[in-house]
């Protein structure tokens, strides 16, 4: 499966397929932390066109789990399946499958427009249903290698995106991230098991260049540290503590 990457554009709800390579890095921000930072980005990052949306992942993974614990284990190169929903789906609403890859920090994101039919006839194997590009190859390269891909963990977030005003900086703000094992479907209701204490957020930074030093200068005055929080990483560690005291019971 090919890791090279196209021009990196902007990813969003209208773009039927997109292409992206960036470095992305992760924050935890408590309800202070994410107040004075928002302070701090006046006159410097304006939300974007969509403002606050909820996103629902589901995210793809073999009976054994393969793909979530080789990603936990923190290799140079790990990969990743998920169908996207901006809001809640219906039968006729676009979804996005999407295949994202993080190589020595580098994260690079193909992804297609489909429906929910059409996602779940692709990965039964059915020929034909996500448009002939490279992407939808490398879609069906992936599906092949594992095999058994099936529904495992639904991931719901309430994000708003800001850009940068002169710049090519673009940053998120997860608030109320949550999980759900069951009803493993985009059309379910948009509620989940929280993922964070009341309050806390997942901050993401995407630079295609060098972070902007007001904003360096604000992490480091806000005392807001890198972090390497999976959500979908937070869930399955969740679940698995869960499953050792059903054990021990």
């Amino acid at each position: 499966m090919s890791q090279s990457a196209k021009a990196p554009t902007t990813l969003n709800p209208e773009n039927p397929i997109a292409v992206m390579q960036r470095c992305e890095m992760k924050y935890l921000l408590n309800r202070e932390q994410k107040a004075r930072l928002l302070r701090a980005m006046e006159g410097h990052m304006q939300p974007d066109q969509f403002g606050l949306t909820t996103i629902a992942s589901l995210y793809y993974d073999t009976p054994s789990r393969r793909l979530i614990r080789a990603s936990l284990e923190k290799p140079e190169y790990k990969e990743k399946l998920r169908l996207r929903s901006y809001g809640r789906a219906t039968e006729s609403s676009p979804v996005f499958l999407e295949l994202k890859r993080k190589v020595q920090g580098t994260v690079y994101k193909r992804r297609v427009q489909t429906t929910l039919a059409g996602a779940a006839h692709f990965l039964e194997g059915c020929p034909g249903e996500l448009e002939d590009c490279q992407i939808s190859r490398e879609l069906s390269s992936f599906r092949d290698f594992y095999g058994d891909l099936r529904p495992s963990c639904v991931i719901l977030y309430d994000r708003t995106a800001y850009v940068e005003t002169d710049g090519d900086l673009r940053l998120t703000i997860d608030d109320n991230p949550r999980y759900r094992t069951r009803d493993l479907d985009l059309t379910h209701p948009m509620v989940g098991t929280p993922l964070l204490e009341a309050g806390w957020a997942v901050l993401e930074l995407k630079v295609q260049s060098a972070m902007p030093l007001w904003l360096a200068t604000a992490l480091s005055e806000l005392h807001i540290y890198k972090s390497s929080f999976s959500k979908y990483g937070e869930a399955y560690r969740r679940e698995l503590t869960k499953q050792a005291a059903r054990n021990a019971s």
